[in-house]
Parts: C-alpha cells; sequence; structure tokens
C-alpha cells in the first residue's frame, strides 16, 4: 500500500512497483483513508510519506502498529535524519528512505522486509498447504467420482465468509492451526447424493455425509505430512460444524491457504491456517 499526499509521488511508486512482481492493492491519500484501506486490504508492505494533511506519517505508522503489530512500514520521505529515524523507529516504521528514490533503492529495501514472511508462505505452502490439496483432490475421485485438480494460494483477507456449510477441524502439533472445509447449499446436496448412491432419505445427511468427507479430506492430509515430518506428529481435533448465510470466520494470526476445487456440482474448497508463531 502506497500512502502518500502527493498523485505525482504515488503514480511514480505504482509505475517502479508495476515492474517488479510486487501488487499495488491501495493507495491512500491521507492518514484517515491509509487507516481505513490498512484493515481492509490487510498489505505486506506499506510504504509511507511523512507529511500528510491530516496528520504525519510517524503518527499514521504508529496507528497501523497498534492495528497490526506486524506491519512493514517504509517512510519515503525528503526529510531524512537522526531526529526522524528515532521517531519513527519507535512508532514502529521499520525503514527509511529519501526522496527521490531510486527503483533498486525501493525494490531491494521491500524485499529485505518481506523476505522472511515470503519465505515463509512458501514453506507452508509446499510442505503443508499442497498434501492438503492433494487430499482434496484423491478424496473428491473416491467419494464421488469427480477429476479435479485443485488450486492452492496464498489467503490475505482477514475472515472467510461462507455460505452454506462450514465443518472446522482444529490441528494440533507443529505448526497448530485449523482447517475449514465448506460449499454452498447445493453443492452439499449434490455431493451427498453422489457420495451416498441416490436420494438423501432424511434431511440430516447432506450435512452427514460433507462431515464425514471433511474428516477423511483433513484426516488424509495430516496423515501425509506426517509422513513426510516425522517428528511433527499433528493431529486432528473432532469436526465442529457451521450452517448459514454470510457466516465470517476469522483468519487473523494464521498463515492461510486457500484451496480451491471447481466442480461440475459446484466449488468445494478448503481453508486451511497455520499458526504464526510456530
Amino acid at each position: 500500500m502506497i500512502v502518500d499526499d502527493s498523485r505525482v509521488s504515488r503514480l511514480m511508486l505504482a509505475n517502479n512497483l508495476a515492474k517488479t512482481n510486487f501488487e499495488v492493492v491501495a493507495m491512500a491519500k491521507d492518514a484517515a483513508e491509509a487507516l481505513r484501506l490498512y484493515e481492509a486490504e490487510n498489505p505486506d508492505l506499506v510504504t509511507m510519506d511523512m507529511n500528510l494533511p491530516d496528520s504525519d506519517g510517524i503518527e499514521c505508522s504508529r496507528k497501523i502498529c497498534a492495528m497490526d503489530p506486524g506491519a512493514k512500514i517504509v517512510m519515503i520521505s525528503a526529510m531524512k535524519d537522526a531526529n526522524l529515524i528515532e521517531q519513527g523507529r519507535a512508532a514502529g516504521i521499520s525503514a527509511f528512505l529519501q526522496k527521490p528514490v531510486s527503483p533498486n533503492d525501493l525494490l531491494d529495501t521491500l524485499m529485505l522486509l518481506c523476505q522472511e514472511k515470503i519465505s515463509r508462505i512458501a514453506f507452508l505452502r509446499e510442505s503443508y498447504a499442497k498434501p492438503f490439496a492433494a487430499s482434496l483432490k484423491q478424496g473428491l475421485l473416491d467419494l464421488v467420482h469427480l477429476h479435479v485438480e485443485p488450486k492452492t494460494e496464498y489467503y490475505e483477507k482477514k475472515y472467510l465468509e461462507v455460505n452454506g456449510i462450514a465443518i472446522i477441524i482444529g490441528l494440533t502439533g507443529s505448526p497448530n492451526g485449523r482447517a475449514i472445509v465448506y460449499m454452498s447449499d447445493d453443492t452439499m446436496e449434490n455431493f451427498a447424493k453422489r457420495m451416498l448412491g441416490g436420494e438423501l432419505e432424511d434431511e440430516d445427511d447432506a450435512q452427514e455425509a460433507v462431515e464425514e468427507a471433511a474428516n477423511i479430506f483433513i484426516g488424509h492430509g495430516v496423515s501425509a505430512i506426517n509422513g513426510i515430518f516425522k517428528n511433527k506428529e499433528m493431529r486432528i481435533t473432532p469436526p465442529g460444524t457451521f450452517y448459514g448465510s454470510g457466516v465470517k470466520m476469522t483468519t487473523q494470526k494464521l498463515v492461510t491457504f486457500k484451496i480451491t476445487a471447481m466442480t461440475e456440482i459446484g466449488e468445494i474448497g478448503i481453508n486451511v491456517g497455520f499458526a504464526e508463531g510456530d
């Protein structure tokens, strides 16, 4: 996210970043807008101007860090002196660059700040999220004869909204976390009919079928992880079921991945998150 009261400065930074693997998800012209957009977009990094029409960059950074202690903020200002840097560090600012900033200095600073997060995300995606994607793929084939290739992506939003059924299964061990298997009402009904081999005899059959399938998806994923990492001893907790429209489940304090299988009966998803501190 770029925070600068100058439209020209915002565009210059955005143009520099457009040539890199960084994506500008938001641009704010003042502190109030910066706080609102930070909460909405949850960016990995923030570039912060010193002079804002309704505040200053240090105070705005302090409020962002109060909202998110893990925020990574780079101050980009025409001014750069020892006193400013001291105040900025006390407010939670991670790095300081002086205008006009060169594209190389900007990129090097941003890469250095997010290197640890990127490497951890990549590790969790490859070693922990993808086994759940593989178990979803195999489970859909075995249970309901659906041939799909699930997509796994890093999930940055602060909550998951579900319309239909959501099965939450806790993950204990190392790393700990939780997995949510979810789908819409129609997908749930069609899934259960395929799984049970015909029309449903009881209104609870659909929910129970999805609960059983979720237990299989997540259980097989955990077994695969334990087969790779012998000392992790990851386990699953008994499932909890939520059902309704617009159900919001928080993903904060978790490194979260969205695994999506687009099938002929609808979207079937797993949202799996791992505790940041482990």
